[in-house]
């Protein structure tokens, strides 16, 4: 086994042994949930606040969301990984650090946890509680978009999981931040988002026919990352 394979390992694996399989599905249903949250609820508030300059809104709907992953990542962190993310969690099943059973529960905790939050953010702000978006992000340009906000999100990861892990929390809410406005689809980056995103009609919404090219993309992306990650993190081989 290589080098990143074992340090990866030590820094996720520990903590995760501590809890039962219960509290980590948990951990990850009720984190999604809290994103979520975040995304959607400072989606409208922006927009109601903003006067209708789309600019400022989606820097309230950024600077909450970089900032609540800060927050999600280091609490939950030490008891599911954090994922929070279908994405993710594929990257680790390929990697062999999360069995592929573990991996499908931990999926459907993600998208049922999303889904929640989504609800949670509609019940916070009177809006009707059951929506479907009607906002279209189609084209090659946005599915492009997602496909580079996935493999960047896969990079940030595992270079801070291989290099820095103590600063995990940090890396990926900043890369989110940034990732907001370099790309056209403003990086979902994340099926279980997508695919809750889909069920709200505010300003962070998505229209359910944009859905399934923006998943495509997300999962082609983490796919790539994690082959091009292993080889480009991995230390010269030494000499027997």
């Amino acid at each position: 086994m290589d080098d990143t394979a074992d340090m990866s390992r030590a820094s996720l694996e520990p903590p995760l042994q501590a809890f039962s399989t219960s509290r980590r599905l948990m951990g990850e249903t009720l984190g999604t949930a809290l994103l979520l949250a975040i995304v959607i609820g400072s989606g409208i508030m922006g927009e109601r606040l903003s006067g209708g300059n789309v600019a400022i809104a989606l820097l309230g709907n950024t600077l909450a969301t970089g900032a609540g992953l800060v927050v999600l990542i280091t609490i939950f962190g030490p008891l599911s990984g954090a994922h929070f993310n279908p994405a993710v969690t594929l990257v680790f099943a390929l990697r062999r650090e999360i069995g592929w059973g573990m991996a499908a529960a931990y999926a459907f905790a993600q998208v049922a946890g999303a889904v929640l939050g989504v609800w949670a953010a509609h019940a916070m702000f009177a809006e009707p509680i059951l929506q479907v978006s009607t906002k279209l992000r189609d084209g090659p340009a946005q599915v492009f978009s997602e496909f580079i906000a996935t493999f960047g999100l896969i990079a940030a990861i595992l270079g801070s999981i291989r290099f820095r892990p103590d600063a995990t929390p940090f890396i990926v809410g900043l890369y989110i931040t940034a990732a907001y406005w370099f790309t056209a689809s403003t990086s979902f980056a994340n099926p279980a988002v997508t695919v809750a995103r889909a069920l709200s009609d505010t300003f962070a919404g998505i229209a359910p026919s944009s859905a399934p090219a923006f998943i495509a993309a997300q999962l082609a992306g983490a796919v790539v990352a994690s082959r091009f990650f292993a080889w480009q993190f991995r230390e010269r081989d030494r000499a027997p």
